[in-house]
């Protein structure tokens, strides 16, 4: 299928939002390639007027979706991780505004700039950027939040509403590997996992039994581990993965199948393409996770948003 071009110089107005305290661990370095980015992109761009966001906290990207709304941007590069351009593509979502949207991965983690792509080198990533190839990111919704690569519940969710906001700034993926040590010795080792879920999909009835949920909006899960074929964010499918087993043995083999991306040659866990999960719990309220943040909880009602959003990548 022939990809949408657009020409990038023909835009009349452009932001670049860039969080400085993304990926916290390397933030000297990161600023530094930010600062190049930004630069390389105003000679790309020419006179277009070029609007700077610095996000100093998390609560102004409400002020910042406001003015993109308001002041009508066309394309807004978002120069951060996974977190940020969800917050601010959620926000415009809200407003039924779609500018294009380009990311430059300076976050911690960049699962969605890695399947766009997108490179940590200014002029690599000007250059790729500048050609103006249009690819749509189908975005999910769970509840009433958005979410763009993965959305789960049961063991990761456990792990990310455990991890404290402290630790993700200071420690980043080492909270998580540190919490998920804590999880298998309290939840896994000591006892069986207590938790189950049911599923059904599609509105078809059945509700189907799992101890772990995760359903797919990316090629990617945990960095550069892969869940599922055909997974992808320009794809309009989600991909339900129910994992059946509750024994420790049965989590310390999901662990190592997801590491080698081998999750489907496992015959206890099922995977189902979906446009719609609704998902319960026999625990109220069981926290759920968006993009690694946790962000809902049970009882869920999961889909796809209509019309996708526009990334220049």
């Amino acid at each position: 299928m022939k990809r949408k071009i657009v020409d990038i110089t023909q835009f009349k107005k452009v932001m670049v939002v860039y969080n400085p305290k993304s990926g916290a661990r390397l933030l000297s370095v990161r600023s530094t390639i930010v600062g190049a980015m930004v630069s390389s992109f105003h000679k790309a761009v020419g006179k277009i007027e070029f609007i700077e966001e610095r996000l100093e906290r998390f609560e102004q990207l409400h002020e910042i979706a406001d003015k993109i709304v308001r002041e009508q941007v066309e394309w807004v590069v978002v120069a951060a991780g996974d977190g940020t351009l969800r917050a601010l593509v959620e926000l415009l979502v809200e407003d039924d505004y779609r500018p294009y949207i380009s990311i430059f991965p300076a976050g911690t983690v960049n699962l969605v700039a890695k399947e766009l792509e997108q490179v940590l080198d200014a002029d690599r990533w000007v250059k790729r950027i500048s050609r103006g190839v249009v690819t749509p990111v189908w975005l999910g919704k769970a509840n009433d939040r958005i979410f763009l690569t993965v959305a789960g519940i049961g063991v990761d969710s456990l792990v990310v509403d455990n991890v404290s906001e402290k630790a993700k700034k200071y420690l980043s993926k080492f909270a998580y590997v540190q919490q998920g040590g804590n999880l298998v010795r309290q939840e896994i080792l000591l006892r069986n996992w207590q938790y189950k879920f049911q599923v059904m999909i599609d509105n078809d009835g059945l509700w189907r039994d799992a101890s772990s949920v995760l359903v797919a909006k990316s090629r990617y899960y945990a960095g550069r581990f892969s869940l599922v074929d055909g997974s992808s964010l320009s794809s309009p499918k989600l991909h339900v993965c129910l994992f059946t087993g509750h024994k420790r043995i049965d989590f310390l083999r999901y662990v190592a199948l997801i590491m080698t991306d081998m999750l489907q040659l496992d015959k206890t866990v099922e995977i189902i393409q979906a446009q719609h999960v609704r998902i319960k719990s026999n625990v109220q309220n069981f926290a759920a996770e968006l993009d690694g943040d946790s962000l809902v909880a049970s009882p869920l009602e999961i889909g796809l948003l209509a019309t996708p959003m526009e990334f220049i990548s």
